[in-house]
């Protein structure tokens, strides 16, 4: 199989420094400028802060546009692979998370539900990206994404209303911390931060095709749309951290607390991925698509419904926005151990 080598652009390579200083910038003007909070208030519809919410939506909307939902089929090539994804991302996963969160996090409820979210959003976006660079097989990796893509808007809602509302309410780990999330809240959230980017990615990619044809819109359009993410992504961490600026002290800690179950979560995702398919006799494209859909998350999403759930200045809020910061340098990471197993398990030299 032949590679076009894809370097990372200069918005990716350094996300998480990106995010980084715009943590600092949030937390500056935080503690700059404490009426900030009244500023972002003044701004909103009932609990919905209007720039917030089409920061979120635009967020979410590139990477929903570039999703191949016309190349699914093809993952049902191999059947028992796709079980295999599947498996591992909408059943492990989300239980992997789940179980780290309740061990590391059970004294800090707000913080473990957040992290509880991060693990139900699967990834649909830089997983790609991850693929890519480590040379897995990028037709089963883009198919895999679309798969996840319809199966957050089908069922991630549900997810939230097992995890939180009820798993964590009857093993008694939430206190007086609000953890009763209706399904009916959670799937108008869903829809309002999936469904409205979903529906305008997915006219955005075939109306091009039909208008510019598929060539245009993968050279032209989908570069340019893609600088969405990242600068919507980078405002709302600014609007968010801006609001906890009086806590600056306390904030170290609490990105240490967050970042370690998530760190033991795409270690574990990975490297178990990786080493099933592999024992299973799969091939090193397959196995690493396999492995790094299994071990991302999507954290747009998760950031937009903690947002949308519990407000913009919440705890639950604050954790979601540590999974970037933790999962590019992670993945980045993941992806020299890939190539390193491609030579010492599969005899594949670069």
């Amino acid at each position: 199989m032949e590679y076009e080598t894809r370097e990372l652009t200069i918005i990716e390579k350094y996300l998480t420094l990106w995010i980084f200083l715009a943590i600092v910038i949030g937390v500056g003007l935080g503690y700059t400028y404490p009426n900030v909070s009244v500023i972002i208030g003044s701004m909103s519809v009932g609990t919905t802060s209007i720039p917030i919410a089409i920061g979120l939506i635009l967020m979410m909307y590139p990477p929903l546009a570039k999703v191949k939902y016309e190349e699914m089929g093809k993952v049902f090539a191999n059947l028992k692979l796709l079980a295999f994804s599947l498996t591992q991302n909408w059943i492990v996963g989300p239980l992997v998370m789940f179980l780290l969160a309740i061990a590391l996090l059970r004294d800090m409820p707000e913080f473990m539900m957040g992290v509880i979210l991060v693990g139900l959003a699967r990834c649909i976006a830089m997983v790609i990206v991850w693929n890519e660079l480590a040379e897995g097989d990028r037709e089963l990796a883009v198919g895999l994404v679309a798969f996840n893509a319809v199966f957050q808007i089908l069922f991630y809602a549900v997810y939230i209303y097992i995890f939180i509302t009820i798993a964590l309410n009857r093993l008694g780990l939430v206190g007086n911390v609000q953890a009763n999330v209706s399904i009916a809240e959670a799937a108008k959230t869903v829809f309002i931060y999936l469904g409205i980017p979903f529906i305008g990615g997915v006219v955005t990619r075939y109306g091009s095709f039909r208008l510019k044809g598929r060539e245009w819109f993968e050279e032209v359009l989908a570069p340019k749309i893609s600088l969405l993410t990242p600068a919507a992504l980078l405002f709302t961490i600014v609007v968010m951290f801006s609001l906890k600026g009086e806590y600056i002290v306390e904030l170290p800690f609490q990105v240490v607390r967050v970042a370690v179950p998530l760190t033991l979560y795409f270690l574990i995702m990975w490297f178990a991925t990786f080493f099933i398919a592999y024992k299973l006799g799969v091939n090193y494209p397959r196995t690493t698509a396999v492995s790094f859909t299994a071990a991302s998350n999507d954290f747009e999403l998760a950031i937009a419904v903690a947002v949308a759930i519990w407000g913009i200045n919440s705890n639950q809020a604050f954790a979601t926005v540590i999974g970037p910061l933790i999962e590019v340098p992670v993945l980045i990471s993941l992806v020299n151990v890939a190539l390193k197993f491609r030579e010492r398990y599969y005899g594949l030299t670069v």
